[in-house]
């Protein structure tokens, strides 16, 4: 008997497509590396027979249909294969379940979301044990951030209610240790700090000692080490000779290394010196030697002299930190090619226009801003930390439309959730508890910027594309400082209200600063969207999944249009995984094709003009990495920084595919019978594909 029905597991019976048969085992073989989509034909006849013998009276479900597909992979002598569907079909009947226990229809969670959560958010007891499901993970955070709220004489009923169902409807998410800490003994929710270095060992070591505290927690550290005297430099106490800021690096990159081993987040570091240093030109070749600083991202502290100096091919001084003493005279030329040919190489240093930031200091009476988190995008005084989250644009979004007031609401609750966490928190410290209480400042950013782009039919490397992204960060920027002055009418304004911008242009302001657009690598996991502002980085590629195995997977958004539209076929989506492009495949509409450009299709113009778009509406910085394909030059590195200066971004960073010994992503590269496909670790979602990114 010829099947035409299958009986869903809701019931309901629908057409039986045997292609979808032939694509999940098509899928099955490329992630175990044997990619024959012959061998899928041909089990896939093998599955249809057997149905048509076994089921003469009644359709086949879903469930019988898995069954017989993974015994004919068994027969067959395809174990392996047979392992690797068995293993997805088991994680996939998991979400079901939880989607059920959650009570939301959508979003449900993807498979990989899931097993990140089992492997570093999910509360485990003192076996190891998971205690915690994800929706418990929510509860716990929502309750623990919502209690804050009787501090003010308000129930925190509606607000635990509230903070839960934008969560577990993936909407907002707050940064990883929030997740991993809220309502836990340790309680220490920040993502970002910067730790002064003064020119001592007391100090440096000091600073080692407060690293690790952090670090321990969860959290990530910048440092500048401008104020270190040179190499060579005497040292008056012994003696003796200084060995340079440098050379201190290395220290703090030993101890983050050891650390890191036994941690549920990743250590990293933003170092940066002053491009006055005397030493700059070590530290800009630093990371030219492979492994070394590796748990570092460096920046050069870009001033604005050295920029005049540069456009007028001049030179300009070093000067000794420890006297003030100009040391030598060197051309800016010469130092800005040395900086490009560097990242050009390794991916560092980075850029971050120093004198830029601090026009935009909101609290200049208090302090200078010298540093930042490791990524980049949260500049901060000494001793200061700052809780950062991410709206999910992609949810934001109902056919062609954008739902404003959905997101103005989303916008609103999530700034009393940030708020409150710096009420919640548990310091790792005495003084970034004061400093941080002082000027309570937030980072409120977005991911599924690029999801939401597909989803309204516009190419990123469009003008359209920058006139959206600054309507979206000037509707969100406006409507969090709006929410942040209501909660200091009802609250009290930061301590240092009077000290800062804010004090002419609004009666009362809670937060110092409200947006910042971070790197959403672990939460938009498993919010199951784009990574913060970044573009796609793939189409379809192989995942490499925290517990060895592997997952051949497709964009959510092209596999639904490709469905509707026709042309859906696993043979296609194989061809892809080899470049996770869909750039000149004629059997892809063009349309299509025009809407899924991925990070290595767009020029680095297009690149630095969507951050500098987003820059012009957020209160700190932006995190974005310009990515470049292999056969990128120095000329065009040295153009990105040029660019990002002019467009006034505060920092910009450059990756050029293949520059560094270890990357998170992989393009052609992973082998599978005798293609080679894309691939990319568990939490990579786009962006920074190295391993020095803490995934926040």
């Amino acid at each position: 008997m010829v099947i035409t029905k299958i009986r869903k597991r809701d019931g309901r019976l629908v057409e039986f497509n045997p292609d979808l048969i032939r694509n999940a085992i098509h899928r099955a073989f490329i992630a175990v590396e044997l990619g024959d989509g012959e061998v899928a034909e041909k089990l896939t006849n093998v599955v249809v027979s057997l149905l048509e013998e076994r089921f003469i009276d009644k359709p086949p479900s879903v469930e019988d249909v898995q069954d017989i597909i993974v015994e004919v992979l068994r027969s067959s002598g395809y174990e392996k294969v047979a392992d690797e569907y068995q293993s997805y079909r088991e994680r996939k009947e998991e979400l079901r379940r939880l989607k059920e226990k959650l009570g939301i229809e959508e979003p449900k969670l993807t498979v990989n979301a899931l097993e990140v959560l089992k492997r570093r958010y999910l509360l485990r007891d003192e076996r190891d044990r998971i205690i915690e499901t994800p929706e418990e993970m929510f509860w716990r955070v929502a309750r623990a951030i919502a209690r804050v709220d009787r501090n003010y004489g308000e129930d925190p009923k509606e607000s635990e209610l509230v903070f839960y169902r934008m969560m577990a409807r993936l909407e907002f998410l707050p940064n990883s240790p929030t997740l991993f800490n809220a309502g836990t003994r340790l309680g220490q929710l920040s993502a970002c700090f910067v730790l002064p270095i003064e020119d001592s060992l007391e100090s440096i070591f000091t600073a080692l000692k407060n690293m690790a505290i952090i670090e321990k927690s969860g959290g990530g550290v910048g440092f500048n080490f401008s104020k270190l005297r040179p190499k060579g430099d005497v040292v008056m106490s012994t003696m003796g000779v200084a060995s340079g800021p440098v050379s201190f690096m290395r220290i703090f990159d030993v101890a983050t290394e050891v650390i890191k081993a036994g941690g549920r987040r990743r250590g990293a570091m933003m170092g940066i010196l002053r491009v006055d240093h005397p030493d700059i030109e070590e530290f800009i070749t630093s990371k030219l030697q492979p492994g070394f600083l590796s748990n570092f991202n460096i920046s050069v502290a870009v001033t604005d002299e050295f920029m005049k100096a540069l456009e007028e091919d001049g030179e300009y001084w070093l000067i000794n930190p420890r006297n003030g003493q100009k040391t030598r005279k060197v051309k800016a030329r010469e130092i800005w090619e040395l900086i490009a040919k560097s990242a050009w190489a390794s991916g560092d240093p980075g850029v971050v226009f120093i004198d830029e930031i601090n026009r935009h200091n909101p609290t200049p009476e208090v302090g200078v801003i010298e540093a930042t988190n490791p990524c980049g995008e949260q500049p901060l005084l000494p001793y200061e930390s700052c809780n950062l989250g991410s709206i999910n644009l992609s949810r934001m979004v109902e056919g062609k439309e954008i739902l404003w007031d959905k997101l103005r609401e989303t916008v609103r609750n999530a700034v009393h959730f940030l708020d409150n966490v710096i009420d919640a928190n548990r310091f790792p410290l005495k003084e970034i508890e004061e400093m941080t209480k002082a000027n309570r400042k937030i980072g409120l950013g977005v991911m599924g910027f690029a999801d939401m782009l597909i989803k309204l039919g516009i190419p990123y490397d469009s003008q359209q594309a920058i006139e959206l992204a600054e309507k979206i960060m000037k509707f969100i920027d406006e409507e969090a400082h709006k929410m942040s002055e209501e909660l200091a009418e009802r609250r009290g304004s930061f301590p240092n209200f009077e000290k800062s911008i804010w004090k002419d242009r609004y009666k009362a302001m809670r937060n110092a600063t409200v947006t910042t657009i971070a790197p959403t690598g672990s939460i938009s996991i498993i919010a199951g969207c784009s990574s913060g502002i970044e573009p796609i980085f793939a189409v379809s590629f192989i995942r490499k999944v925290l517990d060895g195995t592997r997952l051949f997977e497709i964009n959510p958004l092209f596999e639904k249009i490709a469905k509707e539209r026709g042309f859906y076929d696993a043979n296609l989506l194989e061809e892809i995984a080899g470049t996770g492009s869909v750039k000149g495949l004629d059997r892809i509409p063009e349309d299509v094709r025009r809407v899924f450009v991925t990070a290595l299709d767009i020029s680095p113009e297009w690149h630095v003009r969507m951050q500098a778009a987003f820059q012009k509406y957020t209160d700190n910085a932006v995190s974005k990495t310009v990515n470049m394909p292999h056969n990128a030059t120095v000329e065009d590195v040295r153009k990105v920084f040029e660019l990002a200066w002019r467009l006034k971004c505060k920092g910009v960073t450059v990756f050029r595919y293949g520059c560094k010994p270890e990357q998170v992503l992989y393009i052609g590269e992973v082998k599978a019978a005798e293609k080679k496909f894309v691939s990319a670790e568990s939490e990579y979602a786009g962006g920074c594909p190295t391993k020095t990114c803490p995934f926040p």
